[in-house]
């Protein structure tokens, strides 16, 4: 992992950039020098992240898009290369809980929304900066997924199944892209103090947790073209790479 990270002259775009991880890995990647192309539903949100970017001397895009929205993740991908040619990281970190429910008790129009934004959305917006990420001499995709991929709790069925996909995504893009610059690896951050977190446990002292900015800050690292590690699941808590491993 590399100690230092410089980011100065290269393009980064954040999914889910508006608030909690997304919003302090943003500002970390743009401290860093990279121009961020901050993505969210909320423009509120990114009107905020953008005004404390330009505060550090960082430059942001903005871009208000719901990732439902599939056409328009392509359109993203075509204007990027339009005005940039290339990419050089990803932080793929959108996402929704759901509900924490019963397997059986989940609406169908709930199941279908988590798939679409924590997966769908995902492999879509792969698709399209595949080529851009390729195109940079160092690209570097960040996957966000969490703990409950591997634990599968009780009642936490669709966020569950939803990021075991998201991992199995980035595995096997890493696989295919192992001999090239492109490195790609997912990301546990862990019990973060986020909105997503206080909806799934409200019961929860939120200053037991750790900081979306301190999260952010283990993270960036992985964004660095010293960056050698592809195909592994960084572990923000234990801050070191996982190995996949298959059950014996």
């Amino acid at each position: 992992m590399p100690s230092s990270t410089d980011l100065a002259g290269r393009l980064a775009l954040v999914t889910g950039a508006s608030r909690g991880i997304g919003y302090f890995l943003a500002k970390e990647l743009a401290a860093a020098g990279a121009h961020v192309i901050a993505v969210a539903r909320t423009v509120g949100g990114l009107e905020e992240l953008d005004d404390e970017i330009k505060a550090l001397g960082g430059e942001a895009t903005l871009v208000p898009l719901d990732l439902t929205d599939m056409a328009g993740i392509d359109r993203m991908g075509g204007a990027i290369h339009e005005r940039w040619g290339k990419l050089d990281i990803l932080v793929a970190n959108a996402g929704i809980l759901g509900v924490i429910s019963p397997i059986g008790h989940v609406e169908a129009k709930t199941f279908e929304k988590v798939m679409a934004i924590n997966v769908t959305a995902t492999w879509r917006l792969i698709r399209s900066v595949d080529p851009l990420l390729r195109a940079s001499d160092a690209g570097r995709a960040i996957i966000m997924s969490s703990g409950a991929a591997h634990s599968a709790r009780a009642f936490w069925g669709p966020y569950a199944a939803s990021k075991a996909a998201v991992e199995a995504l980035a595995r096997s893009w890493a696989d295919e892209t192992k001999n090239m610059a492109l490195r790609v690896n997912a990301v546990n951050p862990g019990a973060t103090r986020t909105a997503m977190r206080a909806q799934a446990m409200p019961g929860e002292d939120p200053e037991t947790l750790p900081h979306p900015s301190e999260v952010a800050a283990r993270i960036v690292p992985l964004a660095s073209p010293a960056l050698k590690e592809t195909g592994l699941i960084f572990d923000v808590r234990e801050n070191r790479f996982m190995q996949y491993r298959m059950p014996e």
